[in-house]
């Protein structure tokens, strides 16, 4: 625990620092109760839905227990791009029923529709499908009411997550999509997704600041970063590279986000977040470092 976060300010760490849920040869070996063990053991009082965690409440609420571990939140793979609200509220109700078991208060939305066809996080990242400007009012409204229905029928608030590939990537995208989106569509506001989509992260705090209803803090290693867009390769590939990292490895300074913590009145997780290599960052030290760079900069903000 954090003693420098503000009252109703919990720390977490997503799981990717040890078996990643897209490149599944990285950390395959790594087990559950590693994961959770080193979480534990190194101050972080929550943790989000990973791919080997078990899917039932009954048994993942005891494993968790026995680590001191809260269920921060847990990642769906939407597709209101492509599909109706009743279908996505069908094709998220199990997920959804396992997170309010669970106590979680916000479900991570991610958009996978108009995603390339076959594996396209293996793509030039320059092949992204973008939505046409006319698609985006339609889109706005059915991410909307599936988040009241969301709420209404779950007690999850929506956290929508801009995302490298998706169909909300540039400050501009979120932009518009939120200024057409209702105010009951939360905003899950990720540092290096940011970094990665080419603006600061403060700008989303600036013009959003009342709709961030979940935090990523990662990071990102600019130089890599740069090789990745000016090579146009692929999101996976950044990945393999260390294009992302925990916070105090790379180039952002998380002070303002710190400030905005404090000041906005925010409630809620902040979720240290790494798609790494474990066999080349080993997963316990680097979240350790991630703990220790956070507190440092609560303590100065």
């Amino acid at each position: 625990m954090i003693e420098t976060l503000p009252m109703g300010v919990r720390l977490a760490v997503s799981p990717l620092s040890w078996a990643n849920d897209v490149l599944e040869d990285l950390g395959a070996d790594i087990t559950v109760e590693t994961c959770l063990a080193d979480a534990s053991g190194t101050g972080y009082q929550g943790i989000e839905l990973g791919r080997k965690f078990p899917r039932d409440a009954e048994v993942l609420r005891p494993l968790l227990g026995n680590y001191g571990l809260s269920l921060a939140s847990g990642w769906h793979s939407g597709e209101l791009a492509e599909r109706s609200v009743d279908e996505e509220m069908a094709a998220v109700a199990s997920h959804a029923r396992l997170l309010r078991a669970m106590g979680c208060q916000v479900m991570v939305y991610g958009e996978v529709a108009m995603m390339s066809p076959g594996s396209p996080l293996d793509q030039p990242m320059s092949q992204r499908m973008i939505m046409p400007k006319e698609d985006v009012p339609g889109y706005a409204a059915r991410l909307t009411e599936f988040s009241i229905r969301l709420l209404g029928e779950y007690g999850l608030k929506l956290a929508y997550h801009h995302h490298l590939m998706m169909v909300a990537e540039t400050y501009g995208e979120i932009s518009r999509l939120f200024d057409l989106a209702g105010n009951e569509t939360g905003l899950l506001l990720d540092t290096g997704h940011c970094a990665g989509g080419g603006f600061d992260y403060r700008r989303l705090i600036d013009r959003f600041g009342d709709r961030i209803v979940h935090i990523h803090l990662k990071d990102v290693r600019g130089a890599v970063m740069d090789e990745v867009r000016q090579r146009d390769l692929s999101f996976n590939t950044g990945v393999r590279r260390g294009m992302f990292t925990v916070p105090g490895d790379g180039n952002i300074d998380f002070s303002p986000l710190a400030r905005f913590v404090r000041d906005s009145g925010y409630q809620g997780w902040l979720v240290v977040e790494a798609e790494q290599d474990p066999a080349v960052a080993p997963a316990r030290a680097a979240v350790t470092r991630a703990v220790q760079h956070v507190s440092k900069v609560f303590e100065a903000s």
